[in-house]
């Protein structure tokens, strides 16, 4: 299959890009830069030069493959209002990725995010999170399952709060970020809330599998740790930069704040079950363990 992959020079789509490549599947990645394009073409994938917000390159990108996988977002956590852009630029992407394959039965795999239950670990069943300074990805990643009805075999990929590899990435990275900035390995409140991870090479797998297999409609959580508390993660971070560990006000973490504070544990038995999906790379806390002072 020829998949049309937007954001696969990033940690995960670097991952996602290889897993295809490994397994039979053509590469054309958007590429936003001289730099991602040198990158996408090392990788072995042929580059589509423009960026999230170019939409007739989007389509351009759709018309020449047999499928879509969608990681790109700007990651602009800086204020509420950077991280709205990102929001409403990346739901335009999706808008548009989806309505050039209506009628075609070609796959559609969205990045989403495991939503959050009080009182027990989310599962697929679950709907995705709608509200919140996040909510509108949730929204636009809905809106593509809804492109089932009209021939489109969309489906979505839940990531955790952390898809890391050799000791970056996803929230944990940020608190690293912000340890290596400020002296403190900190956590919000006590630090007992969960947070779910997994390793960007075994997410990569998942994302293969969902466009190979999933039914149109479908959602999946890329789920190998179920939850580890925010301060055992704080206190590696700690341990391997040599600062202290402690609590720290929300606000530390901006417009992320409330998510960061939230416990939000997260299952894939259903993904494990249904797809046969296993992951075999280290957990987050044994990967931590790669953080440099």
């Amino acid at each position: 299959m020829r998949v049309f992959v937007t954001g696969g020079t990033g940690l995960i789509g670097s991952a996602v890009v290889a897993e295809l490549l490994g397994n039979g599947h053509t590469v054309l990645a958007l590429a936003r830069s001289d730099a991602s394009a040198l990158a996408a073409e090392a990788a072995g994938a042929e580059p589509l030069r423009g960026a999230l917000a170019d939409l007739d390159i989007l389509r351009a990108g759709v018309a020449r493959t047999d499928g879509v996988i969608h990681l790109a977002f700007a990651n602009d956590f800086s204020s509420p209002d950077a991280l709205a852009r990102a929001v409403a630029e990346e739901s335009a992407a999706i808008a548009t990725l989806g309505e050039e394959l209506v009628g075609s039965d070609r796959p559609f795999v969205t990045a989403s995010g495991t939503p959050h239950l009080p009182g027990r670990a989310s599962t697929e069943a679950d709907p995705a999170m709608t509200d919140g300074p996040v909510g509108g990805r949730g929204r636009a990643v809905t809106a593509a399952l809804g492109l089932a009805s009209r021939g489109v075999r969309s489906a979505a990929v839940r990531l955790p709060r952390t898809v890391h590899n050799q000791g970056t990435g996803g929230f944990a990275g940020l608190l690293t970020d912000i340890a290596r900035r400020t002296g403190i390995s900190g956590y919000p409140g006590d630090g007992a809330q969960r947070w779910p991870a997994v390793h960007a090479l075994d997410a990569a797998v998942l994302f293969r599998l969902a466009l190979e297999r999933a039914p149109a409609g479908s959602s999946w959580h890329a789920v190998a740790d179920e939850g580890d508390k925010v301060r055992d993660i704080a206190a590696v971070i700690g341990r391997r930069l040599d600062v202290p560990v402690e609590s720290v006000s929300s606000e530390t973490y901006g417009p992320l704040g409330p998510i960061f504070a939230t416990d939000q544990p997260s299952s894939s038995t259903h993904t494990r079950e249904a797809l046969g999906w296993e992951p075999k790379h280290p957990s987050l806390l044994e990967d931590l363990e790669n953080i440099q002072p």
